[in-house]
């Protein structure tokens, strides 16, 4: 019994020796466990806080990118806006040159012009002469009418498209007319005349003349003459046979393109001189219309 009794103590002491053995063992693994544990941990924050400032950086580049589609979506809206107000303007400019086409250019119109004319004439003064309204044999004669009819034709040659270089779209132009102008046909006479037969007053005018033509290349064109050089012959003859009259002209008109190099036009023109002549006054104006055909 007290073997056995020995045996179970001893057996007892080498039971905790060993435990303590293990024990001591055991310790200091733990401590380790512990350290590595916290190491662990810690690493954990810092890739927390890592993923933290990555997720920020996120949403700051997310903002960013949100203002930078919003300012492009502005500058998109702008742009479109400017389309469409140029698209605007570009449709009011096809409505106005429809609507002007009156004004519309013709690149294969010609320079030069010759036109014919006619239409009505007046004199400031009633018409005397050597063989009317005169104290010869016979008697004093008739009187001719102020009123007249005129026919005519013209030339236009143009000299500059620009007013050489000072005003665009301007012609200048060397206009050279002569016109007839009949104030009457059997006026009577203060000679014995035959039977049935009479005077015939009348008028021949040549002019040359610069002519200002305005909207070169448009259709309608309307032109000036500043003044221009006229000379005037006379029928009948005035009491000394005087039968030139020079003078001064003024002109106004405009003629439009209606087919090709074909035009149509009106026109007032006043001729005016220096006074008058063995008694005869031979100022007056004219206005009526004109066919031109270009080359």
């Amino acid at each position: 019994m007290k073997y056995f009794l020995d045996k179970m103590q001893s057996t007892a002491a080498v039971s905790a020796a060993s435990l303590a053995v293990v024990i001591s063992v055991a310790a200091p693994a733990a401590s380790a466990q512990d350290a590595r544990t916290q190491a662990l941990e810690q690493q954990l924050r810092q890739l927390e806080m890592s993923l933290q400032a990555v997720r920020n950086e996120l949403n700051q580049v997310k903002a960013e990118s949100a203002r930078e589609a919003q300012r492009l979506m502005q500058i998109e809206q702008k742009s479109t806006s400017i389309e469409k107000r140029q698209a605007a303007d570009a449709q009011k400019i096809a409505k106005i040159e429809e609507s002007g086409a009156s004004f519309e250019r013709t690149s294969d119109q010609k320079t030069h012009m010759v036109f014919f004319r006619g239409g009505y004439a007046r004199s400031n003064d009633l018409r005397n002469g050597v063989s009317i309204q005169s104290g010869g044999i016979g008697g004093a004669g008739g009187q001719a009418d102020r009123d007249a009819w005129y026919i005519g034709a013209g030339l236009d040659f143009n000299l500059t498209n620009d007013v050489w270089g000072l005003m665009p779209n301007t012609s200048v132009m060397s206009e050279v007319m002569f016109e007839y102008k009949e104030f009457g046909s059997k006026v009577a006479s203060n000679a014995l005349p035959p039977p049935g037969s009479g005077v015939n007053v009348s008028q021949f005018t040549l002019t040359a003349a610069p002519k200002i033509k305005f909207f070169e290349g448009s259709r309608f064109r309307p032109w000036i003459i500043p003044a221009g050089l006229g000379l005037h012959v006379i029928s009948p003859p005035s009491e000394s046979i005087t039968v030139l009259i020079p003078g001064v002209m003024f002109g106004a008109g405009a003629d439009y393109q209606i087919w090709k190099n074909f035009f149509v036009g009106i026109d007032g023109r006043y001729h005016l001189t220096s006074g008058r002549n063995d008694g005869i006054k031979i100022d007056g104006m004219t206005a009526g219309g004109y066919i031109g055909m270009g080359f």
